[in-house]
């Protein structure tokens, strides 16, 4: 037996979010692995741009996360519990699959924050990157102003609303330093 404690060494990444990339919202994520089986994340997405002169998704993103890994940290499954805070202005948008249909004719701006639990898995591709998949489910409280069109300024209401459901899903590429 060690007359001291033997600690794993600490695993440092940088990682982008191709999901995000789809919507064209910019997003860096850093992971910190400590004690063999234990990582921290904090992750960051921003969307600035409207995609027409009525159309916008602009919005931003801020989730740091608590990961437990089965194997070691950034290598195999993971479970973890995700927080998450941000604002959003959405309008004129046709959602797939009929998800929020007025949004194609309104405009939303508001608020929200909330957590959830995450499970994933990451794989080296080599000695320095890797690529993860993860999803997660929660809820968040929704805080927001209803406008009638994209550009107009006219509210029509205010609301809250509790949302329970998918909170967050990555196929990321990451960098281990």
């Amino acid at each position: 037996m060690l007359p001291f404690a033997v600690q794993a060494q600490n695993t440092f990444a940088l990682k982008t979010n191709a999901l995000y990339w789809a919507t064209a919202t910019p997003n860096l994520g850093a992971e910190f692995a400590f004690k063999d089986k234990h990582s921290v994340q904090l992750f960051y997405g921003y969307n600035p741009w409207r995609f027409s002169e009525r159309a916008s998704l602009r919005h931003w993103v801020l989730q740091p996360e608590y990961r437990y890994w089965f194997c070691q940290g950034l290598n195999g499954w993971f479970v973890g519990v995700h927080l998450m805070g941000g604002e959003f202005n959405l309008g004129e948008i046709d959602l797939p699959l009929g998800i929020w249909d007025d949004l194609s004719e309104r405009r939303y701006e508001g608020h929200y924050y909330g957590g959830g639990v995450t499970v994933g898995y990451q794989v080296p591709i080599s000695h320095h990157w890797g690529f993860e998949a993860s999803i997660g489910v929660g809820y968040d409280h929704i805080v927001y102003d209803k406008y009638a069109c994209g550009v107009c300024g006219e509210r029509l209401g205010s609301g809250r609303t509790n949302y329970f459901g998918p909170t967050k899903a990555s196929l990321s590429f990451l960098y281990v330093f």
